[in-house]
């Protein structure tokens, strides 16, 4: 069989399907709803007010220290939600995306099909983005930012399948063992470590 210079696949199973939900923070939860069910065409799904005593009562399970908060589920495609909790904008400071532990930005996959269609919905809104941009690996991006100020990716990979269920982004994006390798030793240049960091890896495409 034919190997494919844009696919490798690794050796090692992961302990998750993917990511159930990723929940980020707003100030105002409508604005934040309009954006990302009217104008980025994501579905809300699920809306709730958190339970008394989880915010700063014992029942805290690392949710924001506050109690009555807004939380809102988004349907984001391909089995995954994106989750907003609504904070009190007069007792918290708006963050960084470039500091330590906060998160930089998120990146939404879609086809060439999607990708030219969320363009023409973000002109239709007078949304401005920056892109396409091509990120490597023969994948092209597009970024925004929300209402909230976070930035978002919508990214899309040549030649694949208007069919998402025919989009490999794992596969496109792992490395051979060799091409991780020269940037690894930059980290550690201990053999056994630089072993088991990539013993699951393929030789080749």
């Amino acid at each position: 069989m034919q190997s494919n210079p844009l696919r490798a696949q690794h050796s090692s199973k992961p302990t998750s399907r993917g990511v159930h939900h990723l929940a980020l923070n707003t100030s105002d939860m409508k604005a934040t709803t309009e954006f990302y069910h009217g104008v980025l065409g994501m579905p809300l799904v699920h809306a709730l007010r958190v339970p008394p005593g989880v915010g700063v009562g014992p029942g805290n399970r690392g949710n924001p220290p506050f109690e009555n908060l807004r939380h809102y589920f988004f349907d984001a495609g391909g089995d995954t939600l994106l989750a907003f909790f609504e904070l009190p904008a007069e007792e918290v400071a708006i963050g960084d995306r470039n500091t330590i532990a906060s998160m930089q930005h998120v990146s939404f996959t879609t086809t060439k099909t999607q990708f030219d269609a969320m363009k023409a919905r973000l002109l239709d809104h007078g949304i401005s983005f920056l892109g396409p941009v091509c990120v490597g690996v023969e994948t092209w991006s597009i970024y925004i930012f929300d209402p909230n100020g976070i930035r978002l990716e919508y990214s899309y990979q040549e030649d694949d399948p208007d069919d998402l269920q025919g989009v490999h982004v794992v596969q496109r994006w792992t490395q051979t063992k060799s091409e991780i390798l020269e940037e690894l030793q930059t980290l550690d240049v201990d053999p056994q470590w630089l072993d088991a960091m990539t013993q699951h890896l393929p030789a080749q495409r």
